[in-house]
């Protein structure tokens, strides 16, 4: 919704003088700095003076634009004069003229965040758009009113006064330029000085790296090798140990039972560290690999449930919960079921009454599954969470001289879980019990499911002979909607979630069309519009997006503004218009009848 401000109008040559005068005192009523104003007061003062020179006259109006922060000042620069011959090389500044012209009409555009030119024989319209800062309040109708009334009851300058002011204000802009380039001179030396230092510093890093990754490749190999070098007197002993338990060679004495049962458990147990250590060994080597091949949940964890039933105690209840509906998993089902009997082994350890409960779930983004196991034991303090992924590292408790470990199952869980595209993590609280929680890709693939691809990454993945749409928003189910509607058609979609990321990728590629939901923070966004139709390229925008404020969106330039989430037919009738040579563009109405 347009909010009127003032209208002036331009028929002699002092009105050029007001425009700059009431420009400044606009600009200020409604919050921008004085840099800001100036800036403003240049560009306006500018227009209309062009307006004069050429057209014998004109008129501005000023306009505020939008209910919610921030606003857009609006002003519109109009004249009946001949209009303005070669527009094109006037705005790419390449127009030469001995008067000056063009060079001022340039330059005030690139003061703006928005312009347009609209010209020909019957006039020339020019409507310049800058959105008010940061912080700034938004203003109602009432409320732009009383500023008409502040502006008219406020004192004029004398065009001595304003040309004054305007020389003071060139002083401090050149002397800002002199103290800049002093301190840009200052910092070029300490640039170099610390170029050469960095240089040195990289050297001695590319030397250091190097020897670590001797070290850690030899660690690799010295733990490959003793676990191999370990498993065949380990196997021996705890063979002979059985043959000796079972009497094959005749009875043994009570003491002597006891001793070799001590002797059997103590090669099972250094036989399971010996596997762990191997098992990792092979992860950071990166010889382990990931057989991916249809998983059901239910049947891992009925195989679970009768693994597990041994460890039970008469105290703690070992419960299974998932839905009948689980999707099938694309994964290694070994390493799977290796994780969670880890995890629900050590939950066991370490309660001494009431339940383990071990759930899966998809997760909401549909893309992953979510292990969790929870337990009622002694838990885990908080500054105590990050130190029980590290190797060797075990917490101290009262039941731990009564449990056997390694310190080793949970870092190796959490590099099984990394090594198929997940993550483990861990939360707990000290008498309560602990939740460990395995988020494991529903479809393993070579690259992360579960992070998103650099921008570089998808920039270079893309078709170069097919237009791309990009797709900005937060919500990734919407997000995947979205890029189902443009798979279907000749374009190929490329999404991110942030304002950040959509100015990386349209620094990288040509799109042909935008569809941008108005994501926080909400006032980036907005700008973010600003620069897309301020661009060389000028692609279709489309906003898809709960605000309301479709006023706004369309004065910033949307092609058209839908409610999300977008409906196909109407995306796709929207990119229709770019493959139909010769269309008419689209205006606002075109975007009211598609919201």
């Amino acid at each position: 919704m347009s909010h009127r401000i003032l209208s002036l109008s331009i028929s002699l040559e002092q009105d050029v003088v007001l425009a700059r005068q009431r420009t400044r005192q606009i600009a200020e009523l409604l919050g921008f700095g004085v840099q800001d104003q100036t800036r403003l007061a240049t560009a306006i003062s500018e227009v209309a003076r062009n307006a004069f020179s050429y057209a014998g006259g004109g008129r501005i109006d000023y306009q505020l634009e939008g209910e919610t922060a921030p606003q857009v000042l609006i002003v519109t620069i109009s004249d009946k004069g001949p209009g303005i011959g070669q527009l094109q090389q006037v705005l790419n500044g390449r127009y030469v003229s001995t008067t000056g012209m063009g060079v001022g009409l340039a330059g005030a555009m690139r003061l703006m965040d928005q312009s347009s030119v609209d010209t020909g024989e019957r006039g020339t319209v020019i409507t310049l758009k800058k959105l008010l800062p940061p912080g700034v309040a938004a203003l109602s109708g009432p409320q732009v009113g009383d500023l008409g009334s502040q502006l008219a009851k406020g004192p004029l300058a004398s065009s001595f006064d304003e040309v004054q002011r305007h020389n003071q204000e060139l002083l401090q802009a050149l002397e800002d330029v002199r103290a800049r380039q002093e301190e840009l001179i200052q910092l070029t030396a300490e640039l170099e000085d610390t170029n050469r230092g960095v240089v040195a510093l990289y050297a001695e890093l590319d030397e250091k790296a190097e020897d670590l990754r001797r070290a850690d490749h030899m660690k690799s190999r010295f733990l490959s090798n003793m676990s191999h070098e370990f498993r065949t007197p380990l196997s021996s002993i705890r063979a002979l140990s059985r043959l000796l338990l079972a009497r094959v060679d005749g009875d043994l004495e009570p003491e002597q039972e006891k001793q070799v049962s001590l002797i059997l458990r103590g090669a099972e147990d250094l036989s399971e560290l010996v596997n762990d250590l191997l098992d990792l060994a092979k992860i950071e080597a990166g010889k382990t690999d990931v057989r991916a091949a249809p998983v059901d949940v239910a049947n891992v964890f009925s195989a679970l449930r009768g693994m597990m039933r041994p460890l039970l105690s008469s105290k703690v209840d070992l419960l299974f919960v998932h839905d009948e509906a689980l999707p099938a998993m694309m994964s290694d089902e070994g390493k799977i079921a290796q994780i969670l009997r880890n995890l629900i082994s050590n939950a066991l350890k370490f309660t001494e009454r009431g339940e383990v409960e071990v759930s899966a779930q998809v997760t909401p983004d549909g893309r992953a599954m979510e292990f969790r196991v929870r337990d009622t034991g002694l838990g885990i303090a908080t500054e105590h969470l990050p130190l029980i992924f590290e190797e060797f590292t075990q917490i101290e408790n009262r039941l731990q001289r009564g449990v056997k470990g390694t310190g080793l199952g949970l870092p190796l869980c959490r590099k099984l879980a990394e090594l198929m595209g997940g993550d483990l993590k861990a939360e707990s609280t000290p008498g309560v019990g602990s939740v460990f929680i395995a988020t494991l890709p529903l479809r393993y693939a070579e690259e992360d499911p579960l992070h998103e691809p650099s921008s570089t990454d998808r920039a270079l993945a893309l078709d170069p002979e097919r237009p791309t749409v990009l797709i900005v928003e937060d919500d990734p189910a919407t997000r995947l909607l979205y890029e189902d509607y443009v798979r279907g058609t000749r374009y190929q979609p490329v999404s991110v979630a942030t304002v950040h990321d959509a100015r990386r990728m349209l620094a990288m590629i040509p799109v042909a069309a935008v569809l941008l939901e108005i994501v926080p923070p909400e006032e980036e966004a907005w700008r973010l519009m600003t620069e897309i139709k301020q661009g060389d390229t000028d692609p279709l925008l489309i906003v898809a997006t709960d605000n309301l404020d479709k006023s706004k969106g369309l004065a910033l330039g949307a092609d058209a503004y839908l409610s999300k989430p977008a409906e196909r037919h109407d995306v796709l009738a929207l990119l229709a218009r770019l493959d139909t040579p010769g269309a008419a563009p689209l205006s606002p109405a075109s975007g009211d009848s598609v919201a």
